[in-house]
């Protein structure tokens, strides 16, 4: 998240004015992985960042596909879901 902050010239305390957090504090939290964002601020992030939400989040991204993968194909062994491609 910092990187994309960082490209639009925004510092910390600038980027939360304009979701309308309260202060950069929250910011900070974000992309040290503290926390997450809700899916709202989430979805204004990638806004203001001009991106999809997915990059904001690689490592989340990453493991919520492997795990949606491994279920995904554990339903297919059993005949519940068709294959993924």
């Amino acid at each position: 998240m910092r990187r994309y902050r960082k490209a639009r010239g925004l510092n910390q305390n600038q980027a939360a004015g304009i979701l309308g957090i309260g202060s950069g504090d929250i910011i900070s939290r974000w992309e040290k992985g503290k926390c997450l964002p809700s899916l709202l601020n989430a979805l204004k992030l990638a806004a203001l960042y001009r991106t999809m939400a997915d990059p904001l989040f690689p490592n989340l991204t990453n493991i919520l596909r492997r795990e949606v993968l491994r279920r995904e194909q554990r339903l297919s062994k059993a005949g519940c879901v068709k294959a993924s491609q």
